[in-house]
């Protein structure tokens, strides 16, 4: 348990439309009728396409210029477990969504200064390099590592037995393209590791992000390396800043 570092743990996703409704002022009707005031018109800016939507500049500057693939984890609050996983593809110089799911993160929300054993998921633009678990490859492109050494300690309870059938590195503190319980943690041990992508036991995690095992399947089979995937991860407000 203590080799998976902080284990256990892609912050919005909601698109915006526009209204305009109302009258403009003056007279209506036939001559001589009474004079109307004027509704307020209500105008909500329609979403960028080239920007992950409810994204500030801080994280939008952070995704890679050569990133085609954005798994946005929407938090839905700073100290919840629960969010919302939104993986966006790009299409020229637009960002599409191409499927969402329920997701947790963290028992205790989120940080932006993660450090071993706060139960917080870090905010921030990571790499997915690699993937792996128990369970055979399911035809993903990523580097894959199936050994059963993946599986969940018998001690731990019986509802995260099955939490690492597969997983997907998060590069937080860890070397790149090297397979997910890969140990090197090169900003030192206090700053936590061992924060994957994983299947979900139906709460929050120690600092990872828990998805169904259909989404886990969906992610492996279309994430591509030579998209150069992210995973963009925070709660509401933070990604907003």
């Amino acid at each position: 348990m203590a080799a998976l570092g902080s284990l256990l743990t892609m912050t919005t996703l909601s698109a915006c439309g526009s209204a305009h409704t109302g009258h403009s002022g003056g007279r209506e009707g036939r001559p001589g009728a009474r004079a109307t005031h004027p509704r307020p018109v209500t105008t909500t800016a329609a979403p960028d396409p080239t920007r992950i939507p409810d994204v500030g500049d801080r994280l939008q500057r952070a995704i890679p210029a050569d990133t085609g693939q954005v798994l946005t984890v929407y938090g839905n609050g700073n100290d919840s477990p629960d969010s919302t996983a939104v993986l966006f593809t790009k299409n020229g110089n637009t960002w599409e969504r191409a499927a969402s799911w329920p997701a947790h993160n963290g028992k205790l929300g989120w940080t932006t200064d993660h450090h071993l054993g706060d139960k917080r998921s870090p905010v921030g633009v990571f790499t997915l390099t690699a993937a792996g678990g128990v369970l055979d490859d399911p035809g993903t492109a990523l580097p894959y590592s199936q050994d059963e050494s993946y599986e969940a300690p018998r001690d731990w309870d019986e509802s995260h037995w099955h939490d690492f059938d597969y997983v997907i590195a998060i590069d937080y503190n860890r070397v790149p393209g090297t397979p997910p319980d890969d140990a090197e943690q090169p900003e030192g041990e206090d700053k936590g590791g061992g924060i994957w992508l994983h299947l979900d036991h139906g709460s929050g995690t120690s600092a990872c992000v828990s998805l169904s095992k259909e989404a886990m399947e969906y992610l492996l089979r279309t994430l591509d390396p030579d998209r150069h995937p992210v995973v963009l991860m925070g709660d509401r407000a933070d990604l907003k800043g």
